[in-house]
């Protein structure tokens, strides 16, 4: 069997689990808020509007830690996103990873955010380690985390135009030399 034929196995493997996971959480709400999945793990759609209520809820059922929060820009992007019936996909998307350590679970957060008004409530006030990770999001996205203690960026200079990680941000060009030039012999 050839490497081709062998990652065509893999992905029809991964789409008709991740179709089965689907079907498995299809329907469901946990908080008000509609519930998918995606590599048998539960995903929870939140509005931004409840987002930080969910997060704070789910902390106090145990999902106590915070492992990452992170932020995605799907412009451009053609594939489908999992997403279950009701939540409609926006450019922007936040994704917080939350893990209960006493129940060996692991839950995903995923908010949708609009390209015209991207901004979201912060958790950090539930999660303090996640001050940087949204300043971060604000930086290379521009998504702004309301309520951030430190909304201030954290990569790139403070007079830096622009969201690098953005899709649509212009690439540039600056040159790097990465060694000293050949001297005149």
């Amino acid at each position: 069997m050839s490497h081709d034929r062998d990652q065509e196995m893999v992905i029809d493997e991964e789409a008709v689990i991740d179709e089965l996971v689907v079907e498995q959480f299809q329907g469901e709400l946990l908080h008000g808020a509609p519930v998918s999945g995606s590599a048998e793990q539960r995903c929870v759609h939140p509005g931004r509007d409840s987002y930080a209520d969910v997060v704070a809820i789910l902390r106090a059922e145990g999902f106590w830690m915070c492992s990452d929060l992170l932020c995605v820009d799907y412009l451009g992007y053609g594939a489908p996103r999992n997403l279950p019936v009701g939540i409609d996909a926006e450019r922007f998307e936040v994704v917080v990873n939350l893990l209960d350590p006493t129940a060996r679970e692991r839950i995903r957060v995923r908010v949708q955010v609009p390209e015209s008004d991207p901004q979201v409530d912060t958790i950090s006030d539930l999660h303090p380690g996640m001050i940087n990770p949204e300043r971060e999001g604000y930086d290379m996205f521009g998504i702004f985390f309301a309520g951030n203690p430190d909304p201030s960026r954290i990569l790139m200079p403070d007079d830096w135009e622009g969201h690098p990680l953005r899709k649509d941000y212009d690439l540039g060009r600056i040159p790097v030399q990465f060694k000293a030039p050949p001297s005149a012999r």
